[in-house]
Parts: C-alpha cells; structure tokens; sequence
C-alpha cells in the first residue's frame, strides 16, 4: 500500500475440501474470506502478494499463470459465485446471452440446443425466465445473484467457491438457492460456503471453519459446530449467541486494522477470557487456535 505498509490480508490458512463436501468458511465482514476466494483464482490485485501452494487436481492454483487459470481452471476447475454479482455481469449483454455464451465454452453444446441450456441452468437458480433477455441493470440486486449464481453452476466444475450466496435473498429463496449448491456438492463436487449466514451454513455444511482478522481460528465438524459441544473458541461461540434465536448478544468491540495486527491473539482486546498468555499467537491445536478455548457446554 501507500507508504510501504503492508495488509496481512489473510496468514496461514490451512484447510482441505474433498469431493462431495461443503466448507462453511464465515467470520466478520473484513476478515479475509473474499481474498482467499480471489487468491484461489488469480483474482488479486497487481500489487497483492501470496505464498504457500493451494492444489485442485495436481495444479497449484496459487503458483498458475494467467493463461493457464484462463484456459483451464476459471469456470472449468474452479466455479465462482461472486460477492459483487453486478461487477460480474457484462452490462451490455443479457443475462439469456451470458448464459448462452457460458454454455457454449464450458460445455460445447450445440447451437440449436443453448437456448433451453441456459433456461435449464437459470432454474436451476431460481432465475426467471421472464427475466432471461434483460440487462443486468435492469436487475435487483436477487436478481443479479441469481444471474451469477447461474452462470457459476453451468461447468459443474469439481470445485465451486460460493462467495456470500444469498445477498439479497429472502429466506425461501436463501434455502433454494443453498440446497442447490449443496446438491452440487453431492454429486461429487467440492464446496467452499463463504457466508455470514450461519442458518445457510447450518443447512448445508459439513464442516466450518470460523476465520478471525486474516486467520483461521477454528475448524469443526458442523454438527458439533452449531450443535454440542459447540464451537470451542471464544470469537466463534460469539458468532453463535450474537444469533437472534440464542443468546442475541453482540460481540462486544470491533475488529481489529489488518495493517495493525497485535503480535499475539487477535481477539484477545475483545475476549472475556484472555490473559497475559494471549499477548502470544496461539498455535492450532485440535482445530482451535486459541490459549484458553472453552470446553464443551460454555464452561471455563
């Protein structure tokens, strides 16, 4: 950045995803989950730096060219569902034409049949037909995820990195649209659920992993996540009771500057339980990094 300094965008992150999983990766807005998505697929900044190897299918996707995340691995090995579906769409061009045009380069479909491709894959979204031959600004913003969402599902490819799904969603259509994504999961694909709806997240996941000012802090299996024992860190069982239908109680603070990160726990200005032991960074041990994780059923 300006000056010289330097966002610890995201540090670390260790995970695996198999075919036929869903990875519920969720945190506070500004906490990295957007950038490992974009780090995944090249989609960083001039000025962005990474480190450290990230394989789909014998391919380092962190260590492949422009040409070769292009050709072979955007929509073809690796499907997004963007944060911004807008910025995504090409604003001359109708949504019916974007669809047809996807169609043809994931799947060689012949030109006769695109046509009912690109409704069957609009549906599968939950997109209108009546909708299919308008621009993306004569859209909602629903209606543009819906369009992405769409659009992100025609390549079937292995992995499907889903960033903030249901954005203008209602609860009906946050279901369908998350039970579809979940059945792309369960013909053997792999999915990386990046959300702030935990009830999505409820729904679908098999593990969560809970990310915290650029690190992931805790990884469970979702039963046991948003069941018991619970979640184990402090910041991930905040998430939990901040929920209107638990606790309903806000975690208190903010999070903290990514150009600004203590050299110990990051949570710990905003955690009920830290201690002088927190001013060092905790090391992962079971899935949770943290120096003081609470026990099963909330107790110190």
């Amino acid at each position: 950045m300006r000056g010289g300094r330097r966002v610890a965008a995201v540090t670390a992150a260790d995970f695996d995803l198999a075919a036929g999983e869903c990875l519920a990766l969720v945190g506070e807005s500004g906490c990295g989950k957007s950038v490992l998505a974009s780090a995944l697929l090249g989609l960083l900044p001039g000025n962005a730096e990474t480190t450290g190897t990230a394989r789909l299918g014998g391919v380092d996707l962190l260590a492949a060219d422009e040409r070769t995340l292009a050709r072979t691995v955007r929509g073809r090995r690796v499907g997004l569902v963007p944060q911004s579906p807008a910025a995504h769409l090409t604003p001359v061009r109708t949504v019916r034409s974007q669809l047809e045009e996807t169609v043809r380069e994931l799947t060689g479909t012949a030109r006769r049949e695109r046509r009912a491709a690109a409704e069957a894959a609009a549906e599968r979204a939950a997109f209108p037909a009546g909708h299919l031959d308008r621009h993306p600004h004569e859209l909602s913003g629903g209606l543009a995820q819906r369009a992405a969402t769409a659009l992100a599902l025609i390549g079937d490819a292995p992995l499907l990195l889903a960033d903030e799904p249901t954005t203008g969603l209602d609860r009906d259509l946050v279901e369908r649209t998350v039970d579809e994504l979940r059945r792309h999961a369960d013909e053997g694909r792999g999915l990386l659920l990046i959300t702030h709806d935990l009830e999505a997240a409820r729904r679908i996941a098999d593990r969560v992993a809970v990310m915290y000012a650029g690190r992931i802090v805790e990884t469970a299996a979702a039963h046991r996540f948003f069941g018991e024992p619970g979640p184990r860190h402090p910041y991930a069982r905040g998430l939990l009771d901040a929920l209107p239908d638990r606790a309903f109680t806000p975690i208190p603070g903010m999070p903290p500057e990514l150009t600004d990160l203590p050299s110990g726990c990051a949570f710990a200005p905003r955690c009920g339980r830290a201690t002088a032991e927190c001013g060092t960074l905790p090391v992962p041990l079971a899935g949770v990094a943290c120096h003081h994780p609470v026990r099963g059923g909330g107790d110190a």
